[in-house]
């Protein structure tokens, strides 16, 4: 049987593949095994040598809620690209997107052909693939609420299966899929809008993010979700930490759940900035915020 080391003296696979480059943080070491793959064919071929050489997964999608450690990912990463970014507005208002189409490109693209629904994707800076992974969502909607569909394969099985909105357990940035379900492609049901009104949402939507969030800055957006009825960024300001920084990495003093990178930043810094926070809004309120941002690889717990 065919192993993932075959495929990489094949060439299918690279190895040692910086992730820094990846993510919006601009931290991480190397993958062990690295398939940028543009169909659903190959990756179907490496989930069947997975079967004959198991190792942890990690599907990446615009690398914008992930902190990968110095040390890297040990096993294999798989990104879709650009074969796999089409997006097409059918006649009877669905919308068929590719996993690494970019949420506002599916955004702008609907709002072109007269749909609408999906504009609160163009202040989202992650891929379809990750919409439905995490439910993305942001001003008043999130992906749950347009989804019709998911084209996921399994990739310890090697299968392929369209699965309805319904059977992807979605809630508030969550979603049932495993660390080895791989989106391929999504599609979502939209309204009728004209153009106009849909690009006028969409302006609003990045003038509020240009006046609220710390733009052009290494960033991977909110750290914390938010609680039920209340919001991370508020809890963190009310307990005076605006500003606070460990090493490199400091809470956006425009938006408080927005944590900061400066040059010479490391993803430690990003790891003890989290926990700190955590542990400081706990002890002052009695929250447990959860963290949204997704951190990947060994780090050192200093408490």
């Amino acid at each position: 049987m065919t192993t993932l080391a075959d495929l990489a003296g094949a060439g299918v696979l690279a190895g040692e593949v910086m992730l820094a480059p990846l993510t919006t943080y601009r931290f991480g070491g190397p993958a062990r095994y690295y398939l940028e793959a543009h169909h659903e064919e190959e990756i179907l071929e490496v989930a069947a040598a997975l079967a004959a050489e198991p190792v942890p997964v990690l599907v990446l999608g615009r690398g914008s809620n992930l902190v990968v450690s110095p040390q890297g990912f040990p096993g294999l990463v798989i990104r879709p690209a650009q074969g796999m970014a089409g997006v097409a507005v059918r006649g009877d208002g669905l919308v068929a997107a590719g996993a690494a189409a970019s949420q506002p490109a599916v955004a702008r693209r609907c709002a072109a052909a007269g749909r609408g629904g999906l504009e609160f994707m163009v202040g989202i800076p992650g891929s379809v693939g990750g919409a439905v992974r995490m439910n993305a969502g942001g001003h008043g909607s999130d992906t749950a609420s347009w989804l019709v569909s998911a084209r996921v394969i399994d990739l310890l099985r090697a299968v392929v299966t369209e699965r309805p909105v319904g059977a992807l357990g979605l809630a508030y940035r969550h979603s049932d899929l495993a660390d080895t379900d791989l989106v391929v492609a999504a599609t979502f049901h939209t309204l009728a809008r004209p153009r106009r009104e849909g690009e006028a949402i969409m302006r609003e939507i990045v003038r509020w993010r240009k006046q609220n969030q710390p733009g052009g800055t290494l960033n991977a957006g909110s750290v914390f979700k938010n609680p039920p009825g209340d919001a991370a960024g508020r809890i963190i300001d009310q307990a005076g930490l605006k500003g606070f920084r460990v090493g490199g990495v400091a809470v956006s003093e425009k938006h408080a759940n927005f944590f900061v990178a400066e040059a010479g930043a490391s993803a430690q810094d990003l790891f003890d900035l989290v926990a700190e926070v955590r542990r400081r809004v706990r002890d002052r309120t009695g929250i447990d915020l959860e963290p949204e941002v997704r951190f990947v690889g060994p780090f050192e717990e200093r408490r």
